[in-house]
């Protein structure tokens, strides 16, 4: 290690990795107190894995750079000179609330109130890099902070000696380390953006606690913030006092807490925390230190090995976090000591059986779901560390799935035959909180029928269909399709036949009867569209919600029997493929982002393939390779209505991988990764990044991460068709199953389900409202699988089914809802069914050999049909005894009154 006093003015080119970019923001006022001085001179310090750059002035961090990529800063560096006033947040800050024995109230303090210079206090050691007192800004301060820029065994750490110099005891109630990286991509270009921006995601358990930092492209090296002594992660605050504005380009700063109790007796009090919120205690003159370590790693995959390097207790799940109660679920810990005990909260609510220890140290655990809800588990080792695994038990799948059908089609079933903006019959928004459906917002299509966050409802509601078909609920939806959307919501006739409108309810008081709105909703907003504007077909967004209802009803014609009775399966799949072209030449600019459910798209295709209507299928695939052909010549087509989104992944990745633009494929789902972690708590675990819409589908409206909105459910799809392409990756297969359980994992127990679930420690619960959930359930509907894989350290291992051991024979109860589709790993053999459901399936590993368990007769389901896929690079021939394909590439199979079996070579 080394230190160097850097002046930017003056040894630039002697310091190289001391940045030239703060001096290259023009500042026309001269500098005032009070502010940090971004002029003087830095503090620079090269580590084995950073060069960090401090303010002398504040010793707050200007700069923080990989060695490997000594350019790159994860600090918004690049911001100084317009963040350098007292109230920002910067890397080095700390937060706290202390009470005086006897006092009643709690007193706030934050180094950032102040940018007055600190104290420098000389090193006393070889391995502290600077020093400073906080006295000067913590004004009153019963406590004396000390802070600590070190470099321990080769790794920089940041650490606050806490010291009691008042005559009383002093309880700490609160305590945050702000952890500021550069997430603000305000005005970049989406390449700028992905160079210099990054994402962070929290694991919120306790000692074993991280964050990881991740850059936008998904590539490079990644940070890895773990505690510095015992500095348990108790909470993930967001920073709202911060005054840089929030917004779709910058979700907020964070602050990792320790402590957590005067926050839980006062802004938190309604939530339930993720952790037992605690306090400190600090007699006269005793002192606490608490801190934080910044770990590199040079790949997200490598997150956990490198957490296991630096000795950090490691746990993964099978199949995730999200637990339905008939899944044998496994639980796999590795530390370096051994466990002491387990305490599961609310008692009961899981119950956990130790099993074996692996080659490599990994204890595996049996994990039963019991009780519905969140359900805690608290591990602690011999050496005293604590680890919280945060669960959410669930029904079965397929209760979860009809619990939520009938909540649509009873509760959000709308048929108000003397509504005046002609919305009946249909499936509409609910508001949970007031048990009632919404049929007036200020945001015109929230209760308009269109757009995700009025579409939702009613798209859930035909997706269901999908998985679980109902004939009463089926022959609804017809109605819905035939009488709302057609010649409703989609324009049956004229020059934009085929065009979908942003919303049937509009505003427009002068021209509706008197009574028609509420004196309570407040219209006065842009949101509030007049008719005219709702009238407008010009945002793409609202087709794929169409095209899927649609051509989910062109299935449940062709495949099925009796349960579509208005019009002809081949009407419902050209109807999809018009409402597919509309979206091009009605709405062509939108239409040059990818689509929230445009892979629905590719499963119009491939059906207009399969059924040989191949005039349409040229045009279509014709249309769609213009726009794969955009989207390979840009860098990074991640745009959509907003600068940056995560939503448009997935019909990139698709249409990118089906034009063999594997390069693109490739970088879509780099980006992916690095929004979408894998982390032991269901709420982040698989959670794709989303901040902002709950503005536009939500009712508590504010930014804020999302907890598996639609863009969870949605990205698990390229990321589990890449699995398919690279079965022995189990990073991806946790990542993307994650993404789709969670997806179902805010429901509730009566089947509503919700927008969101707000991350905020002051609410941890669902949004209200429906909102936009429907998108989401299209990416469950059309992705939900069971897998079967092993890998060499866990052995045999299923998502979405329990699994079982007979020899050389591996067989699988399946356990998801649809109950269609099956892959299986060792053979890249992709199983799927466009009718009737697998009920187990085995697998010989001696032989190669399938056998599929296929469920019995029902009215309607007379056959089942089957498709297999090979995902190998030379697809091997499989085939099914004693049957052969139809006209369509399906294998047509008798059910009768009891389980058939079929044999797959």
């Amino acid at each position: 290690m080394r230190k160097i006093l850097c002046s930017y003015f003056v040894v630039i080119n002697v310091l190289l990795f001391c940045s030239s970019r703060l001096i290259a923001v023009e500042v026309s006022d001269p500098v005032i107190n009070d502010t940090i001085d971004y002029n003087q001179t830095v503090l620079c310090f090269e580590l084995p894995d950073f060069n960090l750059e401090l303010v002398q002035s504040s010793h707050t961090v200007a700069g923080l750079h990989p060695i490997s990529e000594p350019e790159f800063d994860f600090t918004p560096g690049e911001l100084l000179a317009k963040r350098n006033k007292p109230g920002f947040y910067h890397l080095g800050d700390i937060n706290f609330r202390v009470k005086m024995e006897g006092a009643n109230e709690w007193t706030s303090f934050s180094s950032a109130a102040s940018r007055k210079s600190v104290t420098t206090l000389e090193p006393k050691s070889e391995h502290q890099l600077a020093v400073s007192d906080l006295s000067e800004i913590l004004e009153n301060s019963p406590v004396q902070v000390l802070r600590y820029w070190e470099n321990h065994d080769g790794h920089l750490a940041l650490r606050f000696e806490i010291k009691n110099t008042s005559s009383k005891a002093v309880e700490i109630g609160a305590l945050g380390i702000p952890l500021i990286f550069n997430n603000n991509h305000d005005r970049k270009t989406l390449d700028e953006a992905h160079a210099e921006n990054v994402f962070y995601d929290p694991y919120i358990g306790m000692d074993a606690g991280y964050l990881q930092v991740i850059r936008l492209k998904g590539s490079g090296p990644v940070l890895l913030v773990v505690p510095y002594g015992e500095t348990p992660f108790e909470a993930w605050n967001p920073l709202l006092d911060d005054p840089t504005r929030r917004g779709i380009t910058f979700e907020g700063f964070h602050e990792w807490m320790p402590l957590t109790l005067a926050y839980a007796e006062n802004e938190w009090k309604e939530a339930t925390p993720w952790n037992t919120p605690s306090s400190k205690i600090l007699k006269p003159g005793k002192s606490v230190s608490y801190g934080v370590q910044f770990v590199i790693t040079d790949a997200i995959k490598n997150i956990e090995p490198a957490l296991i390097e630096n000795d950090r207790p490691v746990a993964f799940g099978v199949p995730g976090y999200v637990v339905p109660q008939d899944v044998n679920a496994d639980l796999f810990v590795k530390y370096s000591q051994k466990v002491r005990s387990m305490q599961v909260e609310p008692e009961g609510a899981l119950d956990l059986k130790k099993l074996e220890t692996t080659e490599n140290g990994w204890v595996k655990y049996a994990v039963a779901a019991k009780t519905w809800g969140r359900a805690r588990l608290t591990i602690t080792y011999k050496d005293g560390l604590t680890q919280t695994i945060n669960y959410k038990v669930i029904k079965p799948e397929e209760q979860v799935v009809a619990d939520n059908g009938n909540f649509l089609m009873t509760k959000q079933w709308f048929d108000d035959e003397e509504d005046l903006f002609d919305r009946g019959p249909s499936v509409i928004t609910y508001d949970y909180e007031e048990q009632k459906q919404v049929t007036e917002d200020s945001r015109a299509w929230i209760c308009g029928l269109s757009d995700e966050g009025g579409a939702g409802a009613w798209l859930n509601a035909i997706m269901k269909q999908l998985i679980q078909p109902d004939k009463k609920e089926v022959a609804m939806l017809e109605d819905f399709v035939q009488k709302t959307i057609w010649g409703g919501i989609q324009y049956n006739e004229g020059h934009e036949k085929y065009g979908v409108r942003k919303s049937m309810f509009y505003y427009e008081s002068d021209s509706m009867p008197a009574g028609t709105y509420s004196k309570d909703v407040n219209y006065n907003t842009w949101a509030a569209w007049d008719k005219k504007h709702a009238e407008t077909v010009e945002r793409s967004y609202n087709y794929p919600h169409v095209a899927a209802a649609h051509w989910v009803m062109y299935r449940l014609a062709r495949n099925y029997e009796g349960l579509v009775s208005q019009q002809t399966w081949d009407w419902y799949l050209l109807n999809a493929y018009k409402t597919s072209m509309a979206m091009m030449e009605l709405a062509p600019y939108y239409a040059q982002f990818g689509q929230m459910e445009g892979s629905v798209f590719v499963h119009i295709l491939d059906d207009l393939k399969a059924e040989g209507l191949w005039e349409y299928a040229r045009k279509l695939e014709g249309m769609m390779k213009r726009r794969a052909d955009h989207w390979a010549s840009l860098n990074y087509p991640f745009g959509s209505e907003m600068p940056w989104d995560s939503t448009g992944q997935e019909e990139v990745y698709m249409w990118s991988r089906y034009f063999g633009y594997g390069e693109k494929a490739e970088t879509t789902l780099k980006a992916i990764l690095a929004y979408m972690p894998t982390i032991p708590h269901w709420a982040y675990n698989g959670n794709a990044r989303r901040y902002w819409d709950f503005l536009y589908g939500g009712k508590l409206s504010r930014v804020e991460r999302q907890i598996h909105h639609y863009g969870s459910a949605l990205n698990a799809i390229p990321v589990l068709y890449e699995y398919k392409e690279h079965p022995d990756d189990l990073y991806l297969l946790r990542v993307g199953y994650g993404g789709l359980m969670g997806s179902i994992s805010n429901i509730t127990e009566d089947g509503f389900a919700p927008a969101a679930f707000h991350s905020f420690p002051s609410t941890l619960k669902n949004d209200a409202i429906s909102g936009d959930y429907g998108t989401g359930y299209y990416g469950y509907a059309v992705n939900t699988s069971t897998y079967l894989m092993r890998d060499d350290e866990f052995g045999w291992l299923a998502f979405g089914g329990n699994v079982t051991e007979d020899g050389d024979v591996v067989k699988v109860a399946l356990t998801t809802a649809a109950k269609s589709r099956v892959y299986v790993a060792p053979l890249k053999m992709w199983l799927s069914l466009d009718a009737g459901k697998f009920e187990a399936f085995s697998y010989n590993r001696s032989t190669g050999k399938v056998i599929l368990e296929l469920d019995e007769v029902n009215d309607y389901t007379p056959n089942a049909y089957l498709r297999i896929k090979s995902f190998e690079e030379e697809a091997a021939t499989s085939s099914v005894a004693g049957l052969e394909k139809n006209e369509r590439g399906q294998y047509v199979i008798s059910l009768k009154n009891e389980v058939v079996k079929v044999e797959v070579n």
